[in-house]
């Protein structure tokens, strides 16, 4: 269970304690500092600093207070402050400082409260002052048309400057959780390519495995027996691989993700030998300077020869393929050629069996992430070609040696090389 920590005690206080606390302490000092200081305070002597400044105080402390929880009521706490001051005839010089108070909440409900509540407190205060001209000019009191207009507009635009804010709050709400949603759904395009990726294969390797095991079970027991081995060190393979993932996603909940390493291209030979465990015969071939890769291009360009030898493996109707991973100075070169009956570039393997695509679309999204080069489809001469380009950072050499060719160790034999394009 995830609990909130609490904020520090001063932090907890309410607005209005704050408030309260420097009047009063401004109160206490005048106590000490003037004679007769409550009669000062509770009545009007020709010195704003007197009834006035109590009149303020007491509105701003309950203001502050009822702000947050209720802000309707704060702002007809401040109107109320208004209109007793207008009411004292003597001291309206305070009037408008209380409207003022009051313009401060009806921009303040603008900018954090429902639109139902902000032009409630809009039509609190402009009521208001409908009622007191009124109210004047029915009793014959002088009242002057442009005071109460000029006092409406600075409730409008408050009121206007509020809403800015709060549409702007909004907007930038949205473009967040956008982001988030986003986010989200890269993150389970990410697991799901990498499930499909390290699953789909070792599964169709136990598959093949247990089916030629279950066809020679009886006439060559050493050919099921090393089936049955490859199948148990596939299979734990696979589960280790899972528990690494479920590990870096269970990281967020205060667990430790296991430090296992991600697979690269350093796996290619053991990939190469598992195929030939399950009859596809894989000619491996490196060219080029080989060299540390960045994390994200090793781990993509090993898990597109993967899926393209899987798919070899699972639907081409061949025996052999040929893999050639080729080091250039900005680029990294993949091609995995094989000579089966062939497919188009929208199926899931590389042979015509229809399916989801997940395969090809999970390659072309590795590839796309970053900004790199794809290409898949039926070679003329017959087969299927997969060929993936990815860029590397500067710095490699230009004139970079060349290494022989790497044969993988279950074929002796080394197909035409294939050319190296999308």
């Amino acid at each position: 269970m995830i609990t909130e920590p609490r904020p520090p005690l001063l932090r907890r206080l309410p607005a209005g304690v704050w408030v309260g606390a420097l009047w009063t302490a401004l109160v206490a000092f005048r106590f000490l500092t003037r004679e007769d200081e409550l009669r000062h305070l509770l009545s009007y002597q020709g010195n704003l600093e007197d009834m006035p400044l109590t009149v303020t105080a007491v509105v701003t402390t309950l203001v502050a207070a009822l702000l947050v929880r209720l802000p309707l009521a704060a702002v007809a706490v401040a109107l109320a402050g208004g209109v007793f001051a207008l009411g004292t005839v003597r001291v309206p010089e305070t009037a408008p400082l209380q409207f003022l108070i009051a313009d401060g909440v009806v921009g303040y409900c603008a900018a954090t409260r429902s639109r139902r509540v902000s032009l409630s407190a809009l039509a609190l205060p402009l009521a208001t002052l409908v009622g007191l001209f009124l109210h004047g000019v029915v009793n014959g009191y002088p009242v002057n048309p442009l005071a109460y207009t000029g006092l409406a507009a600075t409730v409008l635009i408050a009121w206007l400057v509020g809403n800015t804010v709060h549409q702007s709050r909004a907007h930038t709400e949205a473009l967040r959780g956008r982001a988030a949603e986003q986010a989200v759904t890269a993150e389970r395009l990410r697991i799901a390519r990498e499930l499909h990726d390290m699953v789909a294969h070792n599964i169709g390797i136990i598959a093949i495995q247990a089916g030629m095991g279950s066809r020679v079970m009886d006439t060559q027991p050493a050919e099921t027996r090393g089936a049955l081995e490859a199948i148990e060190a596939t299979s734990r393979e696979t589960l280790a691989g899972l528990r690494r993932m479920l590990g870096a996603l269970r990281q967020g909940e205060g667990e430790p993700a296991p430090l296992e390493a991600v697979p690269g291209l350093g796996e290619l030979d053991r990939l190469v030998r598992r195929a030939a465990g399950a009859g596809v015969d894989v000619a491996l071939t490196r060219r080029g300077a080989v060299r540390p890769l960045p994390p994200e291009v090793d781990l993509a360009a090993y898990r597109i020869v993967q899926e393209a030898v899987t798919n070899v493996v699972k639907h081409s109707g061949t025996r052999d393929c040929h893999v050639t991973v080729v080091y250039g100075p900005r680029e990294l070169d993949l091609t995995v050629a094989d000579r089966g009956t062939g497919a188009a570039a929208g199926t899931t393997g590389t042979t015509g069996t229809p399916g989801t695509g997940y395969g090809l679309a999970g390659m072309r999204e590795r590839v796309a992430l970053l900004h790199g080069e794809f290409g898949a489809g039926p070679r003329p001469g017959g087969g299927f070609l997969v060929a993936a380009r990815l860029p590397l950072p500067d710095g490699a050499p230009e004139d970079a040696p060349v290494q022989a060719p790497v044969q993988a160790p279950v074929r002796a034999s080394v197909q035409t090389p294939v050319e190296v394009g999308p």
